[in-house]
């Protein structure tokens, strides 16, 4: 280490995770899981015997249910495997998800070549991914098709005006050819048999589902005349022109009812019209603007829907969902691309916690010279240093239409130290709000690999702050150790209303800061362009309906449960109080108890079974049953215990107060941050109650004590708790 860098450490400008600088660090690194079947963090046994053994998943009632029992099922689930996985090592990968809590996959990768056409080898992969994962009693997800995995060449003859550059946005909304070719991929996908086996997938219950389209919409940015080429956009503008004759009777008349409003490309001396912008669209609500959304939400629809009815012909008997996009605009938008969905089984969202990662390429990288923030979720910190608290994470969970909700990328982006948080936010409050599914993004790498390079991604999954914690997290949300909130909002949308973009009360991706939640109505009618309080979501649920009736809005009494004075949140269950204030949850259901955050900031922590106290600004622990007992007579207590994760050598130095550059992105293996603190057992027999430390993979390493005074020993994540 240079002179100049030693005195930037000493003046605090340059900061390094490497454990020998500091001393406050110790090295993860598990060798590979060898773990025993009745290790305390192995969940295989939440699992089926086999992906399907109780029938095809199914949709009912506003959840996913095993057909055959009709018993509800959430899942927690992550996008992978890695897609460079095949044979034993895809198998072994299909253990270690399964011994982690996961019961779904979602792969995520086209069925397709580079000239479009179906791609036998990539079906034949799905096929074994499927195998795998069904073995250990977990289901697969199919997302099939990305605009951004496909560059049509030039001479493309069914996607006429691409130029091997451009990638097709919204065009395989409207053009029948490439809907043709859609459909091509997924016959294959569904009924191509197994080489081994003769068996199609089509046939088999362990695949959950196929979503038909990801991340791409009219009522997205990317919908825009820079992006579709001419020909494309001649398409879907002579189908709008032939829409508006059908309305108005000709062109002529829908221009006059529309006092001549123009767009660039209109020409009706040709039969087409063409579209403003979605800003213009969703601010000045014209009539024309009116219209344009109603064609845009039909053919939309109209694709979903003929989608859905071509894969229900193919004899599929899973799940079909239709797109999981956001929008242009939350308020004015969102429920028109919501709307289009329930032509599908549930209804699906993407989002992301990210941390203000600046620098060339860092949309998918993390490189020398980048900046970030550290942002805590707990805190609703903005997404951009300096201002005001930010009220909008992707965990917030409307249900719409009565049908199931599932969130099929979600993660919160490194290296943003506060990144721990993620997984007991995502497991409290999504069983709070009874979401149905959460898929973690993304299983890129089954080595617990820093993945060291001249760059690193910034999704892995495979570390300990991440699937680390994901015992006691997966084993919270998917055997309900926190309990459903109350309904706290019933939000009856009116279709028409939505047409003349009068928008939603409660738009699902707005961002509200601080001063906005003054805005509020409390009390009243709610009319259009107010918006309810969005921490409702974690005090309860919300549900969301499509109506032809007259719309409207039944608000629960928040006061008991918002306290904007305080800075805290409660749920309606009383389990669950987040104190955003100071960053902190504490969990204290009967079977979970626990917190999580700046657990330095509140003391000692008494809960109803337990007391925690630990002077770490950033850590979790969380005790949860593991024989469905209360803590307070469980037999079987799994103890888990996190900081904070960098990979070795890491090293940042200040911009400015908040935003830090990075010097060095590291290697391997993870640190992680020292732990220290205590906890103790409230009950006449805790000191009867031995407790056994565990390494990394689950095996006893050592007595810890009882539990009448558990003290963290500096690198033990998980502890059991037993007579």
């Amino acid at each position: 280490m240079n002179i100049a860098r030693s005195l930037l450490i000493f003046l605090g400008c340059i900061s390094t995770a490497n454990a020998a600088d500091d001393g406050k660090w110790f090295a993860f690194g598990p060798k590979q899981d060898t773990s025993a079947a009745d290790s305390p963090i192995n969940l295989r046994r939440l699992n089926e015997k086999f992906a399907g053994e109780h029938g095809v998943i199914a949709a009912r009632d506003g959840r996913f249910i095993h057909s055959a029992s009709g018993e509800a099922v959430r899942f927690w689930a992550v996008n992978g495997p890695p897609h460079e996985l095949t044979g034993d090592a895809l198998r072994q990968c299909a253990r270690l998800l399964a011994r982690y809590g996961v019961n779904l996959v979602r792969v995520h990768g086209p069925m397709f070549d580079k000239d479009g056409e179906p791609d036998l080898a990539k079906v034949r992969h799905a096929q074994e991914i499927v195998a795998a994962m069904k073995a250990e009693g977990i289901y697969t997800h199919f997302s099939i098709y990305f605009p951004l995995w496909f560059t049509p060449r030039a001479d493309l003859p069914w996607l006429a005006g691409y130029d091997g550059n451009r990638h097709p946005f919204a065009a395989l909304l409207f053009n029948p050819k490439f809907q043709e070719k859609h459909r091509a991929w997924l016959k294959a996908l569904f009924t191509t048999p197994d080489e081994k086996t003769r068996k199609a997938l089509v046939d088999d219950p362990a695949v959950f589902g196929v979503e038909l389209q990801n991340e791409d919409s009219f009522f997205f940015w990317t919908f825009d005349e820079k992006n579709i080429p001419d020909p494309q956009l001649r398409i879907l503008e002579t189908h709008f022109g032939d829409w508006l004759k059908k309305r108005y009777g000709s062109i002529e008349a829908a221009s006059a009812a529309w006092k001549g409003l123009h767009a660039p490309r209109d020409a009706p001396g040709e039969g087409r019209m063409g579209f403003r912008p979605l800003w213009n669209i969703s601010h000045e609500k014209s009539t024309r603007d009116q219209d344009t959304s109603a064609f845009l939400l039909e053919v939309q629809t109209r694709f979903y829907r003929g989608a859905y009815d071509f894969v229900r012909q193919l004899g599929f008997k899973g799940l079909i969902h239709d797109s999981n996009w956001a929008t242009a605009d939350p308020e004015v938008l969102g429920p028109l691309e919501k709307l289009s969905y329930t032509s599908g089984d549930f209804v699906d969202r993407h989002g992301y916690f990210e941390c203000n990662h600046q620098g060339d390429n860092a949309a998918w990288s993390i490189r020398p010279g980048h900046t970030y923030i550290d942002r805590s979720a707990l805190r609703f910190d903005a997404s951009e240093p300096g201002k005001p608290r930010q009220f909008v994470h992707s965990v917030m969970d409307p249900h719409y239409a009565d049908k199931p909700s599932m969130i099929s990328e979600t993660t919160f982006t490194r290296p943003n130290r506060y990144r721990s948080e993620a997984p007991l936010y995502f497991a409290a409050y999504g069983a709070l709000q009874d979401s149905d599914c959460i898929v973690h993004f993304a299983f890129d790498g089954a080595n617990w690999a820093v993945k060291p390079g001249y760059w690193m991604q910034q999704w892995t999954l495979a570390t300990p702050a991440m699937l680390g914690q994901f015992p006691a997290a997966a084993l919270l949300y998917r055997h309900g150790l926190i309990a459903t909130g109350a309904i706290v909002a019933e939000v009856k949308l009116n279709t028409d209303d939505l047409l003349h973009l009068k928008g939603t009360p409660l738009p699902q991706d707005a961002s509200f800061d601080e001063l906005r939640l003054k805005d509020v109505p409390q009390g009243c009618e709610v009319q259009p362009g107010q918006r309810l309080d969005p921490l409702l979501h974690y005090a309860g649920c919300t549900h969301v309906t499509f109506t032809r009736e007259r719309g409207g809005v039944n608000v629960s009494d928040l006061k008991p449960f918002i306290n904007r004075t305080a800075q805290t949140v409660t749920s309606t269950t009383s389990e669950l109080k987040l104190d955003y204030g100071k960053g902190l949850l504490v969990i204290n259901a009967p079977r979970a108890q626990g917190a999580s955050g700046a657990l330095n900031s509140a003391g000692k922590i008494d809960l109803a079974a337990l007391t925690i106290s630990c002077d770490l600004d950033l850590a979790h622990v969380i005790a949860v049953s593991l024989d469905d007992q209360p803590l307070a007579t469980s037999q079987k207590i799994l103890l888990q215990v996190m900081s904070e994760e960098q990979a070795s050598g890491f090293a940042t130095e200040a911009v400015d107060a908040t935003t830090k550059r990075i010097t060095d992105i590291g290697h391997d293996p993870w640190q992680v941050k020292t732990l220290h603190g205590s906890v103790a057992l409230k009950r006449a027999d805790a000191r009867r109650l031995k407790v056994t430390a565990l390494d990394f993979n689950g095996q006893p390493r050592g007595t810890a004590g009882t539990a009448h005074e558990i003290k963290l020993q500096p690198a033990t994540l998980y502890y059991v708790i037993e007579p």
